[in-house]
């Protein structure tokens, strides 16, 4: 099992995942597959490959209330279409890695945590998406044996 945490410190909300991956570093155990990246794209595909279970934690925008937590499957994410690789998804990444027969992980969770500003450079985490860091690490430590 492999916890994936994306995101970008430096803007705002866009640093839910990675502060989920400090916390979640305080309550598993020691050695536990954390894994935190800025990156995205096809460059996601080193970091999907070589585990049987992932749980992924992102900030995203879906015009829910700021600071609520979304608890998605692989199927329920949106395949992203566009001239650029700076448009390619977690999915479609997931999709050339099982195309060149990599070893993906069967069990895909994702965990969304609604983010308001992921666009100010140096902003502050605003305090609701700050209050779900917290639940979601703490939903990912109480869950783990049933979800992977």
């Amino acid at each position: 099992m492999r916890v994936l945490c994306l995101g970008n410190e430096l803007l705002g909300d866009d640093a839910a995942g990675t502060v989920v991956a400090e916390r979640l570093r305080d309550l598993l155990p020691e050695g536990f597959d954390i894994d935190t990246t800025s990156e995205s794209g096809l460059d996601l595909m080193d970091h999907v490959v070589g585990t049987d279970a992932l749980i992924v934690v992102d900030a995203i925008q879906t015009g829910a209330p700021v600071g609520s937590v979304h608890l998605m499957r692989e199927e329920d994410l949106p395949s992203v279409y566009g001239a650029s690789p700076h448009y390619v998804g977690l999915s479609e990444a997931l999709s050339v890695a099982r195309a060149l027969n990599l070893t993906v992980p069967r069990k895909i969770l994702i965990l969304g945590i609604e983010a308001g500003d992921t666009l100010s450079f140096g902003g502050a985490m605003l305090p609701a998406v700050r209050s779900a860091t917290d639940l979601v690490a703490e939903m990912i430590a109480e869950n783990i044996p049933q979800w992977s």
